[in-house]
């Protein structure tokens, strides 16, 4: 889809719909504002396109009874807060806070609008819930990873790349979850015989040196934290120049060019938060619902990406794949 038809698509006129009966309601038009950690970039206009399904399957039509708003940050944190503050004050009927930098944001703006989140790690330990189950005050919405994926990384990554004896986990330090996968890798790699290293980022501009500082240890390894800063491509491109296999949380980065990815179909994630979107607009209190957590995972292998670090991937990690690249 052409970016130009996709701002169309999100903000153009009512389109005509088949109205369920729960749908016959006042015509009184509710707002969202969406903030995106991330990029607008084709995984964002995507997941947007999923949401919107998502409510118009549920009687929400754009133009008609609801109006989206996307703010994108591009990773970059001080805009994040910048943008919260203006979101917050603009009073909209519901925040979508995406990534749990946007969260944060989010909070610290001290909102007191309804707030669904989307692709937050770990939100008890951040702070941002009571617990999954009863998450209390405004805040409730979808996790994309638990603590222990750290491991889980370590163990696919050591897999698809035996020789592998160092592993950097590159992370942004002030996110919380990411001090849990950091743990959890390290649990994982006494049984593994690796040695786990944190790579810790505050900007893009980190990046590069600290891959490349990393890249000079033997039989090394990377492991890619889900966060806005380490979504990009140049990750990806800094591991194929030092010839670094690593493993990454999203199936994009793998079809981008990553030689492995294990997380959370994403689209699934973004319809599924239409119904706690569809929910609270008609009335009830995001303390009542529950956080609710991935239940499908896909590990996506780039064969061609493999060849080119010079790994024959096992047979039967290739039958566990939900998609080979080649």
């Amino acid at each position: 889809m052409k970016r130009r038809e996709f701002i169309t698509l999100l903000g153009g006129a009512a389109v005509a719909w088949p109205l369920a009966a729960r749908a016959q309601q006042s015509e009184r038009v509710r707002r969202i504002i969406v903030l995106m950690g991330i990029a607008n970039d084709d995984e964002a206009q995507a997941r947007a396109v999923a949401l919107r399904e998502g409510l118009q399957a549920l009687g929400w039509t754009m133009g008609r009874n609801i109006q989206i708003d996307y703010i994108f940050a591009d990773g970059d944190t001080d805009r994040m807060r910048v943008q919260a503050k203006e979101a917050v004050a603009s009073g909209p009927d519901l925040i979508l806070a995406v990534t749990n930098p946007a969260l944060q944001a989010i909070r610290n703006a001290a909102s007191n609008q309804p707030i669904v989140f989307l692709q937050v790690s770990d939100p008890v330990g951040g702070g941002f819930v009571e617990s999954l189950a009863h998450p209390g005050g405004d805040i409730t919405g979808f996790t994309n990873f638990e603590p222990e994926m750290g491991g889980k990384w370590l163990q696919t990554l050591k897999e698809i790349a035996p020789a592998v004896e160092h592993v950097a986990v590159l992370l942004h330090p002030e996110t919380s979850a990411h001090a849990g996968f950091l743990r959890t890798a390290e649990t994982a790699s006494m049984a593994l015989g690796i040695k786990v290293t944190s790579l810790g980022v505050h900007n893009v501009n980190e990046i590069e040196p600290a891959i490349t500082q990393f890249a000079h240890m033997p039989k090394g390894g990377l492991i890619v934290a889900p966060h806005p800063l380490t979504r990009g491509k140049l990750p990806i491109d800094l591991a194929a120049h030092h010839r670094l296999p690593a493993i990454y949380p999203f199936a994009f980065h793998a079809k981008e060019g990553g030689l492995v990815a294990y997380g959370i179909d994403q689209l699934d994630q973004w319809r599924s938060a239409a119904t706690y979107v569809d929910r609270i607009l008609r009335g009830t209190k995001p303390a009542n619902l529950p956080v609710q957590q991935p239940t499908k995972y896909e590990l996506v292998i780039n064969l061609k990406t493999a060849r080119a670090l010079g790994l024959d991937v096992l047979p039967t990690l290739l039958a566990r794949a939900d998609e080979v690249i080649e």
